[in-house]
C-alpha cells in the first residue's frame, strides 16, 4: 500500500497524522482525546475562546443557539400556564358557584358568587394533581432522555399535552378536572427536566446564567396570558368563564412541535452516545454565525475532553451514582435550589388572585392585580440578565433571599394588627414586591445553578431528581398554603408571612455555607472542583490551569 494510503487509513481512524494537508477527523475513540495533544491543544484554544466573551459579543456570534434554547425554555409556559389557571379557578366567581360550597350567612343570597368558595381540599387537590402528574413526568424524563435524546423526548412530551387537555377542556366535575390535571402534569415533567440541560449545553459559558433564566420568563409568560384571559373572563357567569382560558393551551404544543423538529440534538449528549459526527454537524448548526470547520471541531475536542474526564471518573451513569462520592453533593445543591423555589415565599405568588381576594381586594381588583403582577415578573425576569452580569449566582441568590425574608416578616406584622384599608393594600403591595425579587433573583438564578451544578454523564438523570425533590415539597407546601389562605381553612391572609418568611430564612442560612459559585466556569472546571472537594466559599477564589484534565 502506497504511503498515501496509510495515510488514508489512519486519518479515517481518527488519528492525526502530521502529514501535510492530512484529514483530521474527530470521530476517535474517547481515550484519544486526553492523549492525543492536537485534540488537547484544541479543547484548551475552545474553553479560553469561551472564557474571553462577553455576553453581548456570544449572544450576537451565537443567534442559533441563542434561538434554540429560549424555544426549548419556552415549553416551560405550558407547566406555568396551566398551574396559574388552576389557581385562578378558585377566585372565579361562576367556578366558585358551580363547583364551590356554601359559605356565606345562613339564609343569605344562594344567587352570589362571593357567598361560594372552593373547599381546600378541591383546591388543593386541583393544583397538586398536576404536580404528582409531573413527578411521574421528571422520572420518566431521565431514561427516555438517556435514549432517544432532548429533541425527541420534548416533542414527545409536546404530543402528550396537545393530547391530554382535552380532559380538562371537556371536565364536568372538579374529579375529572383533577384527573385532567394529573395527566398533564406528565409531559410538563418531561420539559422541565429537559429544558435547562438542554439551553445551558448549547451556548457558550458566558450566556448559560442568562439563557437558563428564560425559564422563569416563560413562567412570567404564561402567567400573563392567564391573568389576561382570567381577568378579562371573569365577570362571565356561564362554563365559559374557564373553558376559554383551558383551551388556550392550545395555541402553545403545535407551533413548538413545528419549529423543534428542526433543532438541532445537544452535542454533549450526541458524544455522551457515541455519536460523533452528529455532533460536530450539532457543534456547527450552534457556533458562531461566521465560524468555520475548524471551529466546529475545536468545540467537539472540548467536549469530547470533558465527557472523557467524567466517563474516567465514574464510568456509565446510573440512577445510584447521584447519591454516592462528589455526586451527592451535587445532587443535594440540586434539590437545594430547587425546594427553595418553594421555601423563598413563592407559593404566594402562584396563588396571587386569590391571596389578594384574601387581603381584603375586590375579585375584579384582584384579577386586575393580578394581571399587574405577572407583567412586573416579567420584567424582573428581563432585570435579571443584567444582574447575572454583574454579580455571581451567589450572591444574586443569598442577597434576594434576605430581601425577602425582610418583606415576609413585614407581610405579617401587616396582617397581625387592626385591619383596615391601608393595612390591606400594604398587603397586596407587599405580595407584589416579594413575587417581583423572587422572579429577578431567585427564581431564574436557581435554573442557571442547577444546570451548571450537574455533571455532564448524570445531567438528565440529576436534573429529574432535582425537580422532583422541587415537587415532593411543593405538594405538601400548597396544600399548607391553601390551608393558612382558605376561609374554610386557617383563614391567616398575610400572616403566613412568618411562616414562609421563616421557611426563606432557612434557605438562605443553607446556602450561604453550601451553595457553590459557578458563574464562568466550564463543565471541566467545575467538575474538578467537585472532585477535589473544595468548598463551597473557596469554589470563587480556585484557579484551574488549561491543560488540568483532573
Amino acid at each position: 500500500m502506497s504511503a498515501e494510503g496509510v495515510h488514508d487509513k489512519v486519518a479515517e481512524a481518527g488519528v492525526d497524522t502530521g502529514i501535510e494537508g492530512g484529514k483530521k477527523e474527530h470521530d476517535v475513540l474517547h481515550d484519544e482525546v486526553l492523549v492525543n495533544q492536537d485534540l488537547i491543544n484544541d479543547a484548551i484554544e475552545a474553553e479560553n475562546a469561551e472564557h474571553a466573551m462577553n455576553m453581548w459579543h456570544a449572544a450576537k456570534k451565537h443567534p442559533a443557539a441563542c434561538f434554540w434554547a429560549f424555544l426549548m425554555c419556552f415549553t416551560i409556559i405550558m407547566e406555568s400556564f396551566d398551574m396559574f389557571l388552576n389557581s385562578n379557578w378558585a377566585a372565579l366567581p361562576y367556578f366558585k358557584q358551580k363547583y364551590g360550597v356554601y359559605t356565606g350567612p345562613a339564609g343569605g343570597d344562594m344567587s352570589d358568587p362571593n357567598n361560594f368558595t372552593i373547599p381546600t381540599k378541591w383546591q388543593a387537590s386541583l393544583f397538586q394533581a398536576g404536580q404528582c402528574g409531573a413527578f411521574v413526568g421528571v422520572f420518566l424524563a431521565g431514561p427516555i432522555t438517556s435514549r432517544l435524546g432532548y429533541r425527541w423526548t420534548t416533542l414527545l412530551g409536546l404530543v402528550l399535552m396537545n393530547a391530554t387537555i382535552f380532559i380538562t377542556f371537556f371536565a364536568d366535575s372538579l374529579t375529572v378536572l383533577v384527573i385532567g390535571q394529573a395527566f398533564e402534569g406528565i409531559p410538563w415533567g418531561l420539559f422541565i427536566a429537559n429544558s435547562p440541560a438542554y439551553a445551558s449545553e448549547v451556548v457558550p459559558i458566558v450566556l448559560r446564567g442568562a439563557v437558563t433564566g428564560t425559564l422563569q420568563m416563560s413562567w412570567s409568560i404564561g402567567g400573563i396570558i392567564v391573568a389576561a384571559a382570567s381577568y378579562g373572563y371573569n365577570n362571565r357567569l356561564d362554563q365559559w368563564s374557564w373553558r376559554v382560558p383551558a383551551a388556550l393551551q392550545w395555541i402553545f404544543p403545535t407551533p413548538l412541535i413545528l419549529l423543534l423538529f428542526f433543532a438541532p440534538e445537544s452535542p454533549w449528549w450526541l458524544v455522551r452516545h457515541g455519536r460523533r459526527e452528529q455532533a460536530l454537524k450539532s457543534c456547527k448548526r450552534l457556533g458562531p454565525s461566521d465560524g468555520t470547520q475548524a471551529d466546529a471541531e475545536r468545540t467537539l475536542a472540548m467536549i469530547e475532553r470533558t465527557v472523557e474526564i467524567e466517563r474516567k471518573t465514574g464510568g456509565n451513569p446510573t440512577l445510584f451514582d447521584l447519591f454516592r462520592g462528589t455526586d451527592l453533593r451535587r445532587t443535594l445543591i440540586i434539590c437545594l435550589m430547587y425546594a427553595s423555589q418553594n421555601l423563598a415565599g413563592n407559593l404566594i405568588a402562584n396563588q396571587a388572585t386569590y391571596f389578594f381576594e384574601q387581603a381584603g381586594m375586590s375579585t375584579n381588583f384582584a384579577f386586575q392585580l393580578n394581571l399587574i403582577n405577572s407583567c412586573l415578573g416579567f420584567l424582573a425576569n428581563g432585570l435579571f440578565w443584567i444582574l447575572t452580569k454583574y454579580f455571581t449566582r451567589r450572591q444574586i441568590y443569598i442577597y434576594g433571599t434576605a430581601f425577602n425574608v425582610t418583606m415576609l416578616f413585614i407581610l405579617g406584622i401587616c396582617a397581625s394588627v387592626p385591619q383596615n384599608t391601608h393595612t390591606s393594600y400594604a398587603q397586596a403591595c407587599l405580595g407584589v414586591i416579594i413575587s417581583f425579587v423572587f422572579a429577578g433573583a431567585m427564581g431564574p438564578v436557581s435554573y442557571a445553578i442547577i444546570a451548571e451544578t450537574s455533571s455532564i454523564r448524570l445531567r438528565p438523570l440529576s436534573t429529574a431528581v432535582g425537580r422532583a425533590s422541587y415537587y415532593i415539597f411543593e405538594i405538601p407546601l400548597y396544600y399548607l398554603n391553601s390551608q393558612l389562605l382558605n376561609t374554610t381553612g386557617w383563614d391567616v391572609a398575610g400572616k403566613c408571612g412568618y411562616v414562609w418568611g421563616g421557611t426563606a430564612f432557612i434557605s438562605m442560612v443553607v446556602a450561604f455555607f453550601w451553595l457553590p459559585e459557578l458563574k464562568g466556569r466550564s463543565y471541566r472546571e467545575i467538575d474538578i472542583m467537585f472532585n477535589r472537594r473544595i468548598p463551597a466559599r473557596e469554589f470563587e477564589k480556585t484557579v484551574i490551569d488549561p491543560s488540568e484534565n483532573e
